[in-house]
Parts: C-alpha cells; structure tokens; sequence
C-alpha cells in the first residue's frame, strides 16, 4: 500500500470516529434532555396531586368556609353593635346594613363563589407561587403576603437541616466504616443495640436535651435561633446562631445515626466479602485504597437512597422539632397556621414541602449516575 492510500485511510478513520463520537454525544444530551422532560412532568403531576388534597383536607370539605362565614358575621355585628348611631336605625335598615358588611367581607375572602371553583382557583395560586395574603399570621417586618412570611422562614429552616443532614451523613459513614472493620467489638455491639432507639422523633430527643443542657446544666438555650436582642456584629451573630443550633442539630443527628450506621456498615461488611476485594488485598493494595474504590463506591447507590429517604422524614418532621425549639422555620409557621385554620399560610408551608421532595427525588436520579457507572440516565430498563 502507497504512503498516499494509508495516509486517505487514516483520515478516513479519524473522521469516522469523530463523527461517531459527535452522534454519541448528540444522542446521550437528546436522552438526557427527554429523561428530565419526563420526568420533571411525573413529578410536577405528583406534586399537583398532594397539594389539591391538601387543600381539600385544609377546608375540611368546605367545612372551614362555614366556620369563617360564623367568625364573619360575629365580627362584623359586634364592630357595627358598638357604633351608637347604628343603634338607633330602624331594625330592617340595621339588618341590610348587616347583610350588605357580611356580603362584602364574604366577598373579599372569595366566600361568594363555591368551593369546588375556589379549590382550583387556591391551585393554580399554589403552584405558581401567587400566595396572596395571609389570613392571621403576619410576617416579623408586619407584612400580610404570603410569600414574605414563606421566604422569611424559609433560610432559617434550610440552615438547620441543611446542617444537621450533612453532619449526619458524614458521620453516619464514618461510624459505618469504623465498624465494619471492627466487627463483633464493643462498639459494634453497642451499636447495634442503639439502633432501635432511632424509631423516636428526633423532638422527642430535643425535650430530653432541653431539659439536661438547659434547665438543669443551664450551658445551653432553652430555644429560638440567636440572642434577644440579636447581635449587631456579624460575628457575634453567627456564633450566638451557632450556640442555638447546637441542640437543634444534636437532636437531628442522635435521632438517626445509630440506625444509619449499623445499616451501612452491614453494606460495608456485605461488600468487603466480595471476590474482587480478596483479590485487591493478594495485590497489596491498602486498607484506605480497597475501602475507597471497592467498598465504599459500590455502596454508594444504598447509602445515598437511605439518606434521601431520611432527608424527607426529616423534612416532614420540621413541624414538631421547630416548635419543641422554638425555631422560627417554615415548620413552627406550619404549625402556627394549622391551629389559626390560616389556609393560604397551610398551602404555601405544603407547596414548599412538596417542592423541596419533588428535587431531592429529582437530584437523586442523577447522583446515582454519578456514583455508579452502571447507572445510565433515560436508557431503556434505567
């Protein structure tokens, strides 16, 4: 073969392959891009699902519409009863008066249309974030929107779990390696009988620590998220936050780490046992080295899932841990809505719930192809 017709090949080939490697390429970002079009939109139905029952629950059927139409018309017979002029109008006058005030008030709470039309209506608000005005609550700053009062709670509630979860993960996985390698010691034992103590809420741990660190030892704040008056320095601010999270956090990570570790250090343990390690140690690679890359990778897709899992239990557990501690989040707001029947305030607390688990389940999809290369996102079986 001339020098010319290998060099024609050659070009050939490698022109070849670029164009295959281009069609590759194109066609994992077309799949990539339908797999999150699909299912984005299976989640978001999800998400449309739990809020339009909520909002039937949140009313009670309609129910909670006669109760507010009762505060209505006591409201506005006493305000009117107090005026001495209304007094002495003529009874059918002082009832249209009446009437008309009710009618208007009924009006501007959207009480004149039915339920069934409002429920779509309290939907479509929802989901777009049109929250309106609260009913009761107001925000720190006095405001009445919704979505001030969300917002304003929603950093403190993002800082504590954000916290709590990640100390949790990383000592989770710490504690399960550590007894993997010391299986049947003491401390594996002792392990292992804690982990059922993980089945209590993470607030019924929090009242046992308020009431050590704080009313006895008196080390610790009882609740809130900084000092009273809060520190001007920004400094002196981020530490008095951090002396509040302590217990907060702590509560968090006693609630679940006993039964997380047992439970990765049984994949740990499963995994170790495997063929290929044998073989990494007959090769002389190290303890850290085999842990690494054939122990602790393998397990990642499990330990990630129990973690999410965890993530959304303690998403829905905000509620009673926040008012235990007092701390001023979306979950204490949650609760403080749920017993002033304040349904706008109730939906925006359930949208952002359900926001936030739609992305943890969305986000894990694609941690899985990270961590696992068998993993491949929107192929076919996948």
């Amino acid at each position: 073969m001339s020098q010319e017709a290998f060099n024609l090949d050659t070009e050939v080939d490698v022109d070849s392959i670029e164009s295959s490697s281009r069609k590759a390429r194109s066609e994992t970002i077309t799949r990539l891009a339908r797999y999150t079009v699909i299912k984005l939109f299976a989640l978001f139905l999800t998400v449309v699902a739990g809020v339009y029952i909520t909002i039937i629950i949140a009313n009670m059927g309609g129910h909670v519409d006669e109760i507010r139409r009762g505060v209505i018309r006591e409201t506005t017979v006493l305000a009117l009863s107090s005026d001495p002029e209304f007094r002495l109008l003529p009874e059918a006058e002082r009832t249209a008066i009446i009437d008309e005030r009710i009618a208007l008030a009924e009006r501007r709470f959207g009480l004149d249309q039915p339920f069934v039309v409002r429920s779509f209506r309290y939907l479509s608000d929802a989901l777009t974030l049109n929250l309106g005005f609260s009913e009761f609550l107001l925000s720190d700053s006095g405001s009445r929107l919704v979505r001030d009062i969300i917002l304003e709670r929603l950093p403190s509630t993002l800082v504590l779990f954000g916290t709590g979860n990640l100390i949790l993960f990383f000592a989770s996985l710490s504690f399960g390696l550590s007894l993997s390698r010391k299986y049947g010691s003491f401390l594996d034992k002792f392990i292992l009988g804690m982990a059922p103590t993980s089945s209590a809420p993470g607030w019924f741990y929090g009242l046992f620590l308020i009431l050590i660190f704080s009313s006895i030892l008196g080390w610790l704040p009882f609740g809130g998220m900084v000092d009273a008056p809060p520190p001007d320095n920004t400094v002196d601010y981020a530490l008095s936050l951090m002396k509040h999270m302590i217990l907060p956090v702590s509560a968090i990570v006693i609630n679940a780490i006993f039964l997380n570790a047992y439970t990765w250090r049984t994949f740990f343990l499963i995994f170790s046992s495997e063929d290929y390690v044998d073989m990494a140690k007959a090769k002389g690679l190290t303890d850290k080295m085999i842990e690494r890359r054939y122990i602790l990778r393998p397990t990642l897709p499990n330990i990630i899932t129990n973690f999410a899992f965890l993530l959304i239990a303690l998403w829905t557990g905000a509620i009673i841990l926040e008012t235990v501690f007092n701390w001023p989040g979306i979950g204490e707001l949650y609760f403080r809505a749920i017993g002033a029947f304040d349904t706008p305030v109730i939906l925006a607390n359930i949208v952002v719930y359900a926001y936030l688990l739609a992305f943890t389940v969305f986000i894990l999809d694609f941690i899985y192809a990270l961590v696992d290369p068998r993993v491949r996102i929107g192929q076919k079986g996948e």
